[in-house]
């Protein structure tokens, strides 16, 4: 069973109970507001635009701009690879997709959608 609350920003202990308007931490005694825990996820706050500076979704298909190379790989992935169904995720690869070479984190700045 996983604890609902959120690690204790001080000690990050998974040990915390909510308690009236704030969470506790039965580990260091530290305690905090939940109303400051509802506005820490910026991931959803984030918005994803491609090439063109249109907003992308998840489900979105795309096309690759430019030619890519794969680190570590000989596989290069071509101009015009239409990308079904992507999945936006947080980080510096903002877009995870799946092609006919594998599975892909790719920057939004090299797709344009469809």
């Amino acid at each position: 069973m996983t604890n609902p609350s959120p690690p204790c920003p001080q000690c990050t202990q998974d040990n915390t109970y909510p308690d009236a308007d704030n969470f506790v931490c039965a580990d260091c005694g530290h305690e905090w507001p939940q109303a400051a825990v509802a506005h820490t996820d910026d991931e959803a706050d984030t918005v994803v635009k491609d090439a063109n500076g249109q907003v992308l979704a998840d489900g979105d298909a795309v096309v690759l701009i430019k030619d890519l190379k794969v680190k570590g790989s000989s596989t290069v992935l071509k101009m015009g690879t239409k990308v079904k169904s992507i999945r936006l995720v947080g980080g510096d690869h903002e877009v995870d997709c799946k092609m006919d070479a594998g599975s892909f984190m790719l920057k939004a700045c090299f797709l344009k959608k469809v």
